[in-house]
């Protein structure tokens, strides 16, 4: 390709970029089952490791792909204090992340790690027999770099509304289902408002574990094209001596408008303090 001409469409699919490979602060995929479920009080720790590839962009020329490893430090704090009838919840999350971006077989090429956005946030939790439901708020900070198009950073503040619930199917309550709902408006104008829900239907078994068939839907909002939507497996267990526990899924993208559609996966380590 000419030099004059590469320039030329490297400037063009970088002005893209944010609203593309970079869409939104919240990972979806990171929560499935049970993630309706606030926990009893004490202080958690939940760090997300995550692995993404797509090779699929219907938006990019061909021979664009992404590749994302990130690892996301969620601190909870259940308090032993209620608000509204719900447990008092406080949380941030702080992430690490490394996107490795080419376009148009490397016209853009970007590889970059660091401290991504930071999110501080609170959350309320309230329980039934045979439900479960929170509602919160939280707010993406702009605090990672955002100069190069795999920078950590968005580079603009983001608002987060949480809602979700939780259904036992049964009276032994060791079927469940979970649908969480993310929110989010951004400072900026130029950002496009987005919805998010996360699902999961699981079983928990005799011997311990829990499986599940879990997915996730994202939409833009007021005029925006993206979308994705993603189903796939969950297998966790707990080990009470530990206070600890693993989950792993994977998920694979089966439709994606103007975004990359490809796989996700996510292992989740849990600790109790």
């Amino acid at each position: 390709m000419h030099t004059t001409n590469k320039k030329l469409l490297a400037a063009a699919l970088v002005s893209v970029l944010p609203m593309t490979a970079l869409a939104g602060h919240y990972v979806p995929g990171v929560e499935a089952m049970r993630a309706s479920v606030v926990p009893g009080p004490g202080v958690y720790y939940k760090g997300y490791a995550v692995h993404y590839g797509a090779d699929e962009h219907s938006a990019l020329p061909p021979n664009s792909e992404v590749e994302v490893n990130a690892l996301a430090n969620r601190v909870i704090w259940v308090t032993d204090h209620e608000l509204l009838g719900g447990d008092l919840v406080f949380e941030t999350i702080i992430p690490i992340v490394r996107t490795d971006l080419s376009i148009a077989g490397g016209a853009v090429e970007s590889e970059e790690w660091g401290l991504g956005d930071i999110m501080l946030g609170s959350v309320l939790g309230w329980h039934g027999e045979r439900w479960d439901a929170v509602g919160g708020v939280g707010v993406w900070t702009e605090t990672g770099r955002d100069d190069e198009p795999a920078d950590p950073g968005l580079g603009y503040t983001e608002t987060m509304f949480t809602l979700g619930g939780n259904v036992y199917l049964n009276q032994a309550r060791d079927v469940a289902f979970s649908a969480l709902s993310r929110f989010s408006i951004a400072d900026d104008s130029d950002i496009e408002d987005e919805l998010l829900v996360e699902w999961g239907l699981s079983r928990q078994l005799p011997s311990g574990p829990e499986i599940g068939l879990v997915g996730y839907d994202r939409w833009q909002l007021e005029g925006g094209e993206q979308e994705k939507h993603a189903v796939g497996a969950e297998v966790g267990y707990f080990w009470p001596q530990a206070m600890s526990g693993l989950n792993v899924a994977l998920y694979n993208e089966y439709d994606a408008d103007e975004d990359f559609e490809g796989y996700l996966l996510r292992a989740t380590f849990i600790k109790v303090f």
